[in-house]
């Protein structure tokens, strides 16, 4: 490998170091309430994501709310020395995508049948650390 391939190797571990990923996939919630959520976390601090989940009225903020523990308990496995409270932690990006649906039939009048659709999504919350000082 090449002097400049290997630094660059090095550099994108380096970056790669502070930030956690968690997924949830095939969450039985439509995306577009589960975006709603998610727009309301991301760029916020991980303590006040989680403060906003766990008082939202919503369903779907359940689900986020145990995806962004998740995510934080992944960092804590990256980075065992470090804090999370010193880390400053927070939603660098969350991505709802549309999933599998769920395809049924309800009777309709006249003989006729009417489709609907339970959609599912799938989130993928993406948390980086403020300060970079760690190594």
């Amino acid at each position: 490998m090449g002097t400049r391939k290997k630094e660059m190797a090095e550099a994108i571990k380096a970056e790669k170091k502070n930030i956690a990923v968690a997924k949830l996939n095939d969450c039985p919630t439509s995306p577009r309430k589960m975006r709603l959520v998610a727009d309301l976390v991301r760029g916020q601090k991980v303590d006040k994501a989680l403060q906003i989940c766990k008082f939202s009225q919503k369903e779907a903020s359940r689900r986020l709310e145990k995806l962004l523990l998740s995510a934080i308990a992944n960092w804590q496995a990256k980075n065992e020395d470090a804090d999370v409270e010193g880390a400053d932690l927070f939603v660098k990006e969350i991505r709802v995508d549309g999933g599998t649906m769920l395809k049924r039939l309800r009777p309709a009048p006249q003989g006729r049948a009417h489709r609907i659709r339970k959609r599912s999504n799938h989130v993928t919350v993406v948390l980086d650390a403020l300060n970079k000082t760690q190594s």
